[in-house]
């Protein structure tokens, strides 16, 4: 097993970052676009948000293939291969002739996007020691908020001095050069053990996993917060694209720093949790949340970017959480277990435009920020009844050993 801040350690860390931040770069490089597009394509709100939402949809989807492939074949082949994929497809989004096509081409790229997020904590759950898990886990998710930031900031720019398909073409490149890069980093797995893959079983893994309450908890928590947070994203494009504000493609692209707050947020996970229970950990992080999303109802766009940071440095910190307290608890199946995860994840992040949608035609930002503190309302109540089942249960080893 690799030890904490070894050589291998960093050898494998720094490659699965990489990958990371390749994926996140792709996924969300449309974003800081939308309000373009949008007029571009005569498309409503909702339509043109779609853009993002097949994308992270069928990423959901492809978690529950990649997941348990990966227990069957290995993770490293599975890693390069959608990556690959994921970058030529960026290529070929310069290229769509139509909406239709965009949308489709997008589908597809979020399927082998979702290669590597299905995979990455399971291949560090086969070859790390726990203490170094717990720590790598929150460098990766940092990654995946430094991609999401350079996807953005990239998109943005290149549109703003050139095009929308200029932007594709830049990331898909950036991409195949990172993948040369992420294929030498990456060590051979040692510790992995392949088990052949079985429909059966699989399926079998995936409702023993969702009737843990342990897992499922975490699940929701998971999802419904990702369903808020990066929604409000897509939102705040729509409202500061508009007047007083009327800020143009690059600038929009730029307000994606504020995600730096969650590359904090993952770093300091670890420490955190060395305080604190991993259920109060996803709490704080809940209500650092929540808190943030206030702040943004400021009229003055530096508060509203204060209060976006804010944001980003209390999702993540919950997100790491849950994404380790899922591989603690899972025991057996790790990768279907992970991927399962990240389905929920997606799916809310892919279902919060219907959700945000009616309150953003009623009362603007304002209702986002309502909708967004009644959905992080239920997390925190999740939250707190991991925390009371976690308690449960060490009170209830302690009363067996005595």
């Amino acid at each position: 097993m690799i030890q904490a801040h070894s050589r291998a350690w960093w050898r494998a860390t720094l490659a699965l970052c990489l990958g990371s931040f390749l994926v996140f770069i792709n996924l969300y490089a449309p974003q800081p676009l939308l309000p373009e597009l949008r007029e571009s394509y005569a498309v409503s709100t909702l339509g043109i948000s779609l853009v993002m939402s097949v994308a992270t949809l069928t990423v959901a989807a492809s978690l529950l293939v990649f997941g348990p492939l990966s227990d069957a074949v290995g993770r490293g082949a599975i890693m390069r291969f959608t990556l690959l994929a994921g970058g030529a497809l960026s290529l070929a989004l310069a290229f769509a002739p139509d909406f239709e096509t965009l949308l489709a081409l997008r589908a597809l790229q979020g399927f082998f996007l979702g290669g590597l997020p299905a995979v990455a904590i399971a291949w560090m759950g086969d070859e790390f020691e726990k203490p170094a898990l717990l720590t790598a886990v929150g460098l990766y998710i940092g990654a995946n908020t430094l991609g999401g930031i350079s996807g953005r900031i990239v998109g943005g720019s290149v549109a703003e001095v050139s095009s929308a398909s200029m932007s594709f073409l830049v990331v898909g490149s950036m991409t195949l050069v990172g993948l040369l890069v992420f294929w030498r980093l990456l060590p051979a797995a040692k510790a992995f053990t392949p088990h052949p893959f079985e429909l059966r079983t699989a399926l079998a893994d995936l409702r023993a996993h969702l009737r843990n309450p342990l897992l499922l908890g975490a699940y929701l928590l998971g999802g419904l917060n990702f369903l808020i947070f990066i929604n409000q994203y897509s939102y705040i494009t729509f409202y500061l694209a508009d007047a007083p504000y009327s800020l143009g493609a690059r600038l929009l692209g730029l307000i994606f720093l504020t995600y730096l707050g969650g590359t904090l947020g993952s770093a300091l996970s670890g420490r955190i949790a060395g305080r604190l229970s991993q259920p109060r950990c996803m709490m704080l992080g809940i209500v650092i949340l929540m808190a943030g999303t206030a702040v943004t109802l400021s009229a003055s766009l530096s508060w509203i970017l204060v209060g976006l940071t804010i944001n980003a440095f209390g999702f993540f910190l919950a997100h790491s959480m849950a994404s380790s307290w899922v591989g603690r608890q899972a025991l057996t199946a790790r990768g279907s277990a992970s991927a399962l995860y990240l389905v929920f994840y997606y799916t809310g992040a892919s279902l919060g435009g219907f959700w945000l949608e009616p309150f953003w035609q009623l009362a603007g930002w304002p209702g986002v920020v309502l909708a967004s503190w009644l959905m992080l309302g239920v997390t925190l109540g999740i939250a707190f009844w991991l925390q009371c089942r976690e308690r449960h249960t060490h009170l209830s080893e302690n009363c067996s050993r005595s």
